[in-house]
């Protein structure tokens, strides 16, 4: 399966509008952005991390763990072809 990582909400939204502007259902309300948010739609799995900004890191919003966690999700998500 095609997995899309989203860094940010913003990258989730532009995902999202994508899918509407190409046909594709989308569920009401639509999924909300949230760091390991996790959705199939279109024949993908659409993922959602903090972006990894200076921001983000220094504070700690992000930390090395969250983001490699995600990192794995997708590695487990994707298809043997496509790894």
């Amino acid at each position: 399966m095609r997995v899309v990582l989203a860094l940010g909400a913003i990258a989730w939204r532009a995902w999202l509008d994508h899918l509407a502007r190409t046909g594709h259902a989308l569920p009401r309300p639509r999924p909300a952005f949230s760091h390991g948010a996790r959705v199939e739609l279109g024949g993908r799995v659409l993922l959602g991390s903090y972006h990894v900004s200076q921001q983000n890191t220094q504070t700690g919003k992000l930390s090395p763990g969250m983001f490699d966690a995600v990192r794995e999700a997708r590695r487990a998500i994707r298809s043997p072809g496509e790894r």
